[in-house]
């Protein structure tokens, strides 16, 4: 049975056109939030929280609340008996929407493949606008423009923004100007090779174009396993050895992160001198879901083949791949913090910040 026969059926059965344009697209799609659905279906968007509000009440769809209204395809058996229950054309419609129904993942873990590399530019827009915590991205000068102001609203949200600029000396491009950078990005590098257009949003979604012509296409993945990996890609290659074109930070305190592996990097010689270090780490307790907020004194830095003697040198990026924990001495006791993926600490942390620095002699703070 094919699409055309699967609406004529779905019309039948007394959806308008709208709600059998939405209704078919997210079978397909399994789930997507209200305002991409509507695109994807090509439904106003003025319109599409009515033709939900109607679908969910004819059992076709259920909604829920992800940052923003999402939805996804019902359970269809309540649809079955009633397609069932008319012509031949309805029943199979009825085992149309059955497959349909289950080829998709329901939930968050999704991989989509998009024909037109515009489509993943807009998805990045989207995901960028919802981002909370820190947002990745690898872009010629050209792309930044485009996504500039997008980033400008997440920055203004207290979201870290990292910028990997690639450009090649084949076809040299003027890099944005610090004014252009300032109030929009976190910090900036810059890589003389081409590369991926990659958005990486929060710890939940990962934007993705090959660089090569003239191939045309893109994904998005709405999977955080896939999401980590994609991030491990743009550390090691896209960020770890480009230098620093730009940075908002400066030597003040508090100091704040979002990576707990830079904030290791930065406190290790720190440690190894002497001093006490406070600190406060916020993220969600390993096995549970409630965000937890710890505030001490950092005790210690765990992570592979660390060696207490060479505590004074800056870890490398490859020390610190597998275990990355601070060790957090509170009032209720010492907690490992970790980062994301952290499986062998107490707190999986989205900020560390570190809130002042002393040592013995001096009893001032850095």
């Amino acid at each position: 049975m094919d699409t055309d026969e699967l609406r004529n059926g779905l019309r039948e059965a007394g959806l308008s056109s709208y709600q059998i344009d939405a209704y078919v697209a997210l079978l397909d799609l399994g789930s997507a939030s209200a305002t991409n659905l509507a695109e994807q279906a090509d439904v106003p968007r003025s319109r599409i929280y009515d033709v939900l509000r109607d679908l969910e009440e004819e059992g076709y769809v259920e909604t829920y609340k992800q940052d923003s209204l999402r939805v996804r395809a019902s359970e269809p058996s309540a649809v079955f008996q009633e397609l069932q229950s008319r012509a031949e054309t309805l029943s199979d419609t009825a085992t149309e929407i059955r497959n349909r129904w289950q080829q998709p993942g329901v939930g968050s873990h999704r991989i989509s493949v998009l024909k037109r590399v515009e489509t993943v530019v807009e998805r990045a827009k989207e995901a960028i606008r919802d981002t909370t915590n820190q947002v990745h991205i690898s872009v010629t000068p050209e792309q930044y423009y485009e996504l500039a102001p997008a980033l400008q609203a997440a920055y203004e949200n207290d979201v870290f923004v990292s910028v990997s600029f690639n450009t090649t000396h084949e076809h040299p491009t003027d890099l944005p100007t610090d004014e252009e950078l300032s109030g929009v990005v976190t910090e900036a590098r810059h890589r003389y090779l081409p590369a991926p257009f990659l958005i990486l949003a929060d710890r939940e979604m990962a934007c993705f174009a090959p660089h090569r012509q003239p191939v045309q296409y893109g994904a998005v993945f709405e999977d955080e396993t896939l999401a980590y990996v994609f991030h491990w890609y743009f550390q090691a290659a896209l960020w770890e050895s480009w230098p620093i074109i730009f940075t908002s930070h400066d030597d003040s305190l508090p100091a704040e992160y979002v990576n707990i592996r830079q904030c290791i990097r930065d406190i290790a010689p720190l440690l190894s001198d002497g001093a006490t270090i406070l600190a406060t780490a916020r993220g969600r307790e390993i096995g549970r879901k409630q965000t937890r907020t710890l505030s001490g004194e950092i005790m210690d830095i765990l992570y592979a083949n660390s060696d207490h003697t060479e505590r004074n040198q800056t870890p490398s990026l490859s020390s610190l791949a597998g275990q990355a924990t601070v060790v957090l001495r509170t009032d209720e006791g010492e907690f490992g913090i970790g980062g994301w993926g952290a499986v062998l600490e107490d707190l999986e942390a989205d900020r560390i910040i570190i809130e002042s620095i002393r040592y013995p002699d001096d009893g001032g703070a850095e």
